[in-house]
Parts: structure tokens; C-alpha cells; sequence
């Protein structure tokens, strides 16, 4: 299922007599298997049945700048039973009867179909490559939400303005398409345990590059002991201590490091000591660093594309920058006031990023270049334009347009990555000195 559907899905949804074309082209029937498998699916006809909610879930992600009842009328959903208008209030009640289930389960089915596809697609060495990493998105600051997800922790006991999220994906990298996601409460929770769930869906002959922060012996073996040919890549910490075992090259060994007495506590059937190769280099205007990896053949894997490779991890970086800066359009938060509806537009927005990638992918392979070379800016700007056009228009003009539209979007291919380029980070804008103001308890609940 991708944009065609997706757009498909849009004008059929206005014509019920052509909903079982739709169905025709959607494998296995996703967003009704969602409704039944999660216990939403309904007898009755309401004035706005659930499965045409699933798409102003999605519609909410694309146009963040926009009220509710203005995507409704974007979608241009209908009503059984004749025409009319859709309160907002009926657009609340039926999400709050949508729930956030069917969205998770939605995600998950399609991430799963699309995202290994595409890494099987741009192997290196036989592996296919993937990113792990965490990162947080601001809610709206209620009673329900900053007791649930809490916040970031400051100076005398105080807390962040907004209670946040946390969120940790898996992201294949020469896609950014998502094969996996987690998100929950941020106090109280590091990015090794929900990253530790999401090692289930790391796939066979992968590779898995993850920061410094995921350096922990149960994290790492469990990528590498816990499936077939399943390996891992990360920088070491300043403080991390080794033996050596046997030099492979220069700046090249294989080592041997121990697991620490709590991580073995924690879980006893981890090993005393762990092998691996450390591959030592610098660039310019850097300061010498040092990659660990479970890839000890240096024969098979050469120390110098392993150095390259590593630096591919700043593609989650950009994912995450075109989720929360180009998707979320900069909102100081998203829109949701309770914990449910929190979890069911986040679960909408990851899965409306991945569509917008599917298509960003195809058009890639259309045009013979990297995924990573295509505008998600003027994409995403593109794709909002066609939704709006072919809200309105009669789906036997949809392939045309769509072919339109990924023609149009080759004019936007932007320039091969520049791996050399040196460009420090900096901080751009200063932390206010100001106290925080935040809503008193009874203006929450007014």
C-alpha cells in the first residue's frame, strides 16, 4: 500500500459504491484487519464510520497547520445515509472511538512490509542497513499528559514547560523509511529499554549503526547472539577499556572487553567477556576516534568502509529532523490533550512520514538515484498539493496525475552528499533566562 492508495482511499471514502475498488488494490486489508484484530471494528453505521477516521488521523499529520474540520473537509469524507456537515465534536467522539490501537497496529504491518523491502534494496557487503537512535516531541501540557509522560528534569526540582514524549526508532538508512518505532513516558526511562524491544524486528544479514549511548553489552550482544548474521556498529566511549588480541592492520584489532558485574547481575546468562574489533582513524578537523563493531572479519568488511559507513548514522539525524521540523511544521507541540490521542497521532504521524517516503523511494528508483537524494521538503509540499487537488476530483483522473506528480518531483533531486564536508555543530539560539510560566492545575481542568 503507498500514495496511490492512499490518494485512492481519499475520493473512494466520498463514494461508497466505489469503496470495493479500493479494497481490490489494498493487500490483506489492512485497516479493516486493524479494526477487527484490535476490537474497533463495528456493526453499526455512524455518521463517521472508524475506518474513514484512520484517514483524518493521517490527514492531521500531513496538514499540522490546519483545524480539524479543515482536513475532514480536505478528505472529503462522506456520511452514510446523505450529506452534511461533520461537527468537530463528532470528529473528537469518533477518534476517542478509533483509539490509538488500530494506528499502532497499522504502522506496524505496513513499516514491517515497506521498510525491509527497501533495506534489502541498498545492501552493503551482502547487509542490509539500519539506524537506532531516540529522540523527543513536546505534548500539550495537561494534567492527564505530564502525569503520564512527564518531562525533562531541571536545576531545584523544576521540570520542562511541556511534558514529552520519548521516542526511539528503527530507520532503515538509505531510505529513512521507519521499520520500527517505540514512544512513551520520557521521565523515568532511558533509550536502552525500548530499544532492546525494537532489537526484535532488526531482520537476518543486517547491520544496526547505534551512538555511543547504546555502548551496553545486553543491548549489543542481544543484536548480535539473538538472530542470524546480525551485526552491530558504534563509536567507543573516552572511558571504555579493552584488551588486545590480535592486530588486524593498522589502526586495526581485534579485542576483548569485559561485561561489567551489574550488567551480568541484571541478566546472568551474559557472557564474562565479549570480542570485538576496534578500528581506530581521524578526520580532518576532528579528534581521533575510535569505532567498535561485531563485524571481526577484516577481509570480508575493510576498516576503511567501515569508517565511511559510520557516518551514515547522521541519516537518522535527518529523518528525525524531517519528522518533528518539515512534517510537524515546528509546532511547539502536537495536538492531543489526553494520553490515548497522544499515542494515536503519533502513531498516524509516523506511519503518514513512511508513506511520504514510499512515495519519495519509488521516484527515486524511477529517477536512478539514491533515496536520500530527494527533496522531503518539496515533497512533502508536492504530496499536500495533490492530496487537496484530488480531494475533488474523479478517481479515474488519479494515474494520470499521479505520474504528473512524480515527474515533477525529479526537478527536485538534490546534489550527491558531500561526506567530507566539515560543518561543526553550534548552538544557534541561547535558553532563555525568563521563568517558565506554565498553566496552574485549575486551568488545566477548565
Amino acid at each position: 500500500m503507498g500514495w496511490d492508495l492512499a490518494f485512492a482511499a481519499t475520493t473512494t471514502y466520498a463514494k461508497p459504491e466505489q469503496f470495493e475498488t479500493f479494497r481490490r488494490h489494498m493487500d490483506a486489508a489492512w485497516i479493516e484487519q486493524a479494526l477487527t484484530l484490535t476490537g474497533t471494528a463495528t456493526v453499526r453505521r455512524r455518521r463517521l464510520p472508524v475506518e474513514e477516521v484512520v484517514w483524518i488521523v493521517l490527514g492531521m499529520a500531513l496538514f499540522r497547520d490546519r483545524p480539524i474540520e479543515d482536513v475532514v473537509s480536505k478528505l472529503d469524507l462522506a456520511m452514510p445515509g446523505g450529506g452534511g456537515t461533520i461537527a468537530k465534536s463528532s470528529v473528537s467522539q469518533a477518534r476517542a472511538r478509533l483509539g490509538s490501537e488500530p494506528m499502532k497496529w497499522l504502522f506496524e504491518k505496513s513499516a514491517s512490509a515497506w521498510a525491509h523491502a527497501s533495506a534489502g534494496a541498498h545492501r552493503w557487503r551482502g547487509l542490509a542497513l539500519y539506524g537506532m537512535d531516540g529522540s523527543s516531541t513536546r505534548v500539550p501540557d495537561t494534567e492527564e499528559n505530564r502525569s503520564h509522560f512527564g518531562g525533562q528534569s531541571g536545576r531545584k526540582g523544576s521540570e520542562s514547560g511541556y511534558p514529552l514524549a520519548r521516542i526511539v526508532v528503527l530507520m532503515v538508512l538509505r531510505s529513512h523509511l521507519l521499520a520500527g518505532a517505540w514512544f512513551g513516558p520520557y521521565g523515568g526511562t532511558c533509550e536502552l529499554e525500548p530499544a532492546k524491544e525494537l532489537r526484535e524486528k532488526i531482520p537476518a544479514r543486517s547491520l544496526t549503526i547505534l551512538d555511543r549511548g547504546f555502548l551496553a553489552a545486553a543491548m549489543l550482544l542481544g543484536i548480535e547472539l539473538e538472530g542470524q548474521d546480525r551485526h552491530w556498529l558504534t563509536r567507543a566511549r573516552s572511558t571504555s577499556k579493552w584488551r588486545v588480541l590480535k592486530r588486524l592492520g593498522r589502526g586495526d584489532e581485534l579485542v576483548e572487553m569485559d561485561v561489567s558485574s551489574e550488567a551480568r547481575r541484571k541478566d546472568p546468562s551474559l557472557p564474562r567477556t565479549w570480542t570485538m574489533r576496534a578500528i581506530r582513524y581521524q578526520r580532518k578537523g576532528f579528534r581521533p576516534q575510535t569505532l567498535l563493531t561485531s563485524l571481526r572479519d577484516a577481509a570480508a568488511f575493510p576498516s576503511s568502509e567501515i569508517v565511511a559507513l559510520y557516518h551514515e548514522r547522521w541519516e537518522l539525524e535527518l529523518g528525525y529532523d524531517e519528522l518533528k521540523t518539515e512534517l510537524l511544521d515546528r509546532e511547539e507541540s502536537i495536538r492531543s490533550k489526553k494520553r490515548d490521542g497522544v499515542e494515536q497521532e503519533l502513531w498516524g504521524i509516523l506511519l503518514a512520514y513512511n508513506l511520504v517516503r514510499l512515495e519519495m523511494a519509488r521516484i527515486a528508483k524511477s529517477a536512478k538515484v539514491e533515496p536520500t537524494q530527494i527533496s522531503f521538503v518539496e515533497s512533502l509540499r508536492l504530496i499536500r498539493d495533490e492530496w487537496t487537488w484530488l480531494s475533488v476530483t474523479s478517481p479515474g483522473a488519479i494515474p494520470k496525475r499521479l505520474a504528473s506528480m512524480r515527474a515533477n518531483i525529479k526537478r527536485y533531486i538534490l546534489p550527491a552528499r558531500r561526506p567530507k564536508r566539515i560543518y561543526p555543530r553550534a548552538v544557534k539560539i541561547k535558553m532563555s533566562n525568563y521563568n517558565r510560566k506554565r498553566p496552574t492545575a485549575e486551568a488545566m481542568k477548565r
